[in-house]
């Protein structure tokens, strides 16, 4: 090969080589940090087009969208000694990328590991009915802890949830039992209650019946009528007494005070 043409090639070659190594373009979501000779730049690279300096300047990507990690699931002891298997999910972002290039070496893993540790600390220290019932204000206090611990290292995070608590066999069984016993408990109050207000509503009627005795007729011929309804071959009437009146001229009944019922016809007594 003429050795014109082949230096031509190494040259063109060459000068590809450079432009990769000088234009760059980052998408909107990310941003260059550059060191030039080792000494960091005042400014972060990004987005869009940029020039970089080949060989004596070097890039570092950052992302600045929102990272969710998954914390892998901790073996926890709570304050009231229940071993218990807890994992959790956090969301979080670069803000300031300088920083989370200059003050830590790896944000992510970084991160993961704090997480991993502030979850086992902090759930070390509430009672399993407070973490199954208050995950709200746990997930809260997680994410102030993280939050505060990263800052230094440019990370915002945003939320920590707590995802899923594994509870032991036997616990699940004596939860299951409390669960059925409190339904039970609740089941008996509102038959109680039914009971209570069955009587007060039955007291009420007999009250307004009282006050007239015709309505306690009325009531009487119903239940003539539904019993008569039924598919009976015996049927028992039992009769008021003021009815023997008419038959027997000298039978006295008691009224209502407790007093003797003149007998109708002027009978005497018997």
């Amino acid at each position: 090969m003429n050795p014109l043409v082949l230096g031509l090639i190494v040259g063109v070659l060459f000068l590809v080589f450079l432009a990769f190594q000088t234009i760059r373009i980052l998408p909107e979501y990310e941003r260059g940090v550059v060191f030039r000779l080792g000494r960091l730049r005042p400014t972060d690279y990004g987005p869009g087009l940029f020039l970089l300096i080949p060989v004596v300047d070097r890039m570092v990507r950052i992302s600045l969208r929102t990272v969710v990690h998954d914390v892998p699931p901790q073996d926890v002891i709570t304050k009231d000694n229940v071993s218990i298997k807890v994992n959790a999910v956090v969301y979080f972002r670069v803000m300031n990328p300088r920083k989370a290039v200059v003050e830590v070496e790896n944000y992510h893993y970084a991160t993961s590991q704090l997480a991993q540790t502030t979850l086992r600390s902090i759930l070390g220290q509430v009672e399993l009915d407070e973490l199954l019932t208050g995950r709200e204000r746990i997930n809260h206090e997680l994410q102030g802890i993280l939050d505060e611990q990263t800052d230094p290292w440019g990370i915002k995070v945003s939320s920590v949830e707590v995802k899923h608590v594994d509870l032991p066999a036997e616990m699940q069984r004596s939860m299951a039992k409390q669960a059925e016993a409190e339904r039970e408990k609740r089941a008996k109050i509102i038959h109680a209650q039914g009971e209570k207000l069955a009587a007060v509503t039955l007291a009420e009627a007999a009250d307004e019946m009282a006050k007239n005795p015709l309505t306690m007729q009325l009531r009487y011929f119903q239940t003539l009528t539904e019993i008569a309804a039924e598919k009976n071959s015996t049927l028992i009437l039992p009769l008021p007494v003021e009815l023997f009146t008419a038959f027997l001229p000298g039978f006295r009944a008691l009224d209502s005070s407790g007093g003797a019922i003149p007998p109708k016809g002027g009978g005497g007594e018997v």
